[in-house]
């Protein structure tokens, strides 16, 4: 008997990742409205842009970029500047092996912090280097000394 792989959609062939869930989209326009609140006089938040690491074109779900004028006149595509930081937020079929992996090459390219958000439990991984990070939790203070960026966690998850 032949088994069928379940289809792959147009979004997840175009971005390189899966469909985002409504809990997805909560936390990721949370954590960019928090965050822009905050710190809108240091840095640039950027969502689902395509950054260039080394060749290869990646798509994190926020990037946190030094602050930059905005230039409506001239537009890219593709990014060539890594961001700081790097904000991933866990789909529900997604693996956190995946997005461990997407942060390596976020290292690779230069990003100093990156983040892994794990809606179901409230929590947030701060990775400082690969296989060095902290966890935040339960309305903690998230706290990234790469950037210097501290931020409660229960707003993100509200």
């Amino acid at each position: 008997m032949q088994t069928l792989a379940p289809g792959i959609s147009d979004y997840e062939l175009e971005r390189g990742k899966p469909i985002p869930s409504l809990n997805h989209s909560i936390v990721q326009a949370n954590a960019i409205f928090e965050l822009k609140t905050r710190y809108r006089d240091q840095f640039r938040f950027m969502s689902e842009v395509n950054i260039d690491v080394a060749g290869r074109v990646m798509v994190p779900d926020i990037g946190i970029f030094p602050k930059m004028v905005a230039d409506m006149a001239n537009d890219s595509i593709v990014v060539r500047q890594a961001p700081l930081t790097t904000i991933e937020i866990l789909s529900p079929s997604q693996a956190l092996s995946e997005l461990i992996g997407k942060a390596n090459a976020y290292f690779q390219a230069g990003v100093k912090s990156c983040w892994i958000v794990l809606p179901e439990v409230s929590g947030v991984f701060v990775y400082e280097a690969p296989g060095k990070y902290s966890f935040f939790h339960d309305g903690e203070q998230l706290i990234d000394a790469a950037t210097g960026i501290e931020l409660p966690l229960a707003p993100l998850f509200e």
